[in-house]
């Protein structure tokens, strides 16, 4: 079992993000849960190697201790994800966060088309970041500007999309699994697939699955990472 030794000195814990915590929320109980357990100081080195959206479940590495100093080695990695786009709508969010706001026909779309579209999103791609996201513009995040109904210009950015493949085509509904560098925003890939289909499209559901060789398979929710926990003898030399 882990010590506390070992985690002041470093560890990587592989979290499944539970749908609508943020990663924030998610590293804050892992923090909780380790300090109470083992008596650790009030300040110890945690922190997380790629944030999720909160409608995102999935893999989320958090790192302790002089593992914090690997995070932007680790976020640097391609991730793996999995998801739903719905078809013939569209949202300011670009996903769930917000009601649809406008609707488009989809009796064109056909599983030809869709499949042929995809390749036109593989390999490097101008993507603009949603107007709901944590960027900062003129040191005000993006998602402060969109709430106040600010309109804001986005830049375009260079992303890499390495693998898209559907899976499941059941319109309005199709599934994906997509694998992608850092930097990538899967919900602006769903509202680009819509718009590239002469539609809409707008995210309804997100899974990571791996950053790297790091796979979802072998992370657990915080609530049993608690419960292991709590089924070992704490060992700190703190006490």
């Amino acid at each position: 079992m882990i010590t506390a030794e070992a985690i002041l000195e470093g560890q990587i814990i592989l979290i499944d993000k539970p749908l609508t915590w943020s990663s924030f929320q998610a590293v804050n109980k892992l923090k909780y849960i380790l300090k109470r357990h083992y008596n650790l100081p009030k300040k110890f080195k945690i922190g997380h190697a790629g944030t999720l959206d909160p409608l995102a479940t999935g893999l989320l590495i958090i790192c302790t201790g002089k593992f914090t100093k690997t995070i932007t080695e680790i976020q640097a990695q391609a991730k793996e994800y999995i998801g739903t786009i719905t078809l013939g709508s569209t949202t300011p969010s670009y996903d769930l966060e917000t009601e649809v706001d406008a609707t488009f026909p989809t009796e064109h779309i056909s599983s030809d088309l869709i499949l042929e579209t995809t390749k036109h999103f593989l390999g490097e791609i101008d993507q603009k970041p949603p107007v709901f996201s944590a960027i900062k513009k003129d040191g005000v995040r993006l998602y402060e500007h969109a709430r106040a109904g600010e309109t804001i210009e986005i830049a375009f950015r260079k992303t890499t999309i390495y693998e898209f493949e559907i899976t499941r085509i059941a319109l309005p509904e199709i599934d994906f699994r997509v694998i992608c560098s850092k930097g990538t925003y899967i919900r602006s890939l769903a509202f680009d697939f819509g718009k590239a289909l002469e539609s809409g499209g707008y995210l309804s559901a997100l899974r990571r699955t791996k950053i790297g060789n790091y796979n979802v398979n072998d992370a657990v929710i915080p609530q049993v990472f608690e419960q292991q926990l709590s089924a070992s003898t704490p060992q700190s030399p703190f006490e």
